[in-house]
């Protein structure tokens, strides 16, 4: 199977790149494809303007899915952007790897949904959530919290976690044709030994080995 991973975290020592890089060990050893968008790295722009593109559809007033449907008809999307369409439209499944920052996902990684979700490669003309483009793939957020796993339950000091990643399950995942899968949360590992660490990446990889045989979660809407 082909697998995408992206990776949002600026420090490939952190808890964040170690999962990175045991998923594409367990993955790649498991014998599935593996690409991976290092948004840092990378210096992955995250600004969302005609920079996007290559084509104009309207010189005198920039609207970003007219452009968007345009540069789709017109080939038009700036190199850094096509290289990253073709990498989601590629994949069987989306991996996020990223540590939740105000209780989402960092602003490089939204940039990127920003610029490379484009109107008319992934959605458009009443094609969105179960008609989505992009059905049949599946997706998965993994991430890391500041917090304790009891400060993110329902009743605890955060809420809950379901309907923090609701935005991102339902608004940016579903939204354009994804499946999501449940998503792999390692709690507060700052606080963490580095035997518990590496038993959490442990665990991660296990959970890899099978990711293909697992259904969708039920999300919800709004």
């Amino acid at each position: 199977m082909k697998i995408l991973i992206v990776l949002a975290h600026p420090e490939l020592k952190s808890m964040n790149g170690a999962m990175f890089e045991r998923a594409i060990a367990v993955l790649t050893t498991a014998g599935h494809e593996v690409q991976v968008s290092d948004l840092y790295r990378a210096q992955f722009n995250p600004v969302s303007d005609r920079n996007n593109f290559t084509t104009t559809y309207d010189a005198a007033f920039f609207k970003q899915q007219l452009e968007e449907m345009h540069a789709v008809e017109s080939a038009g999307f700036a190199a850094d952007i096509a290289q990253e369409q073709q990498k989601v439209e590629w994949c069987d499944l989306m991996i996020w790897q990223f540590p939740l920052w105000w209780f989402t996902v960092p602003g490089v990684l939204k940039g990127w949904v920003d610029r490379v979700f484009a109107m008319g490669r992934f959605y458009g003309n009443s094609r969105c959530y179960e008609t989505g483009m992009l059905q049949g793939k599946k997706a998965l957020l993994s991430l890391t919290t500041g917090g304790s796993e009891e400060s993110y339950l329902k009743d605890g000091l955060h809420g809950d976690l379901a309907g923090i990643l609701k935005p991102v399950h339902r608004g940016m995942l579903e939204f354009v044709g994804f499946s999501v899968l449940a998503p792999q949360v390692v709690y507060a590992p700052v606080r963490q030994s580095v035997e518990e660490r590496e038993t959490l990446l442990v665990d991660w990889g296990t959970r890899l080995e099978g990711i293909f045989e697992e259904q969708p979660i039920v999300v919800g809407g709004y």
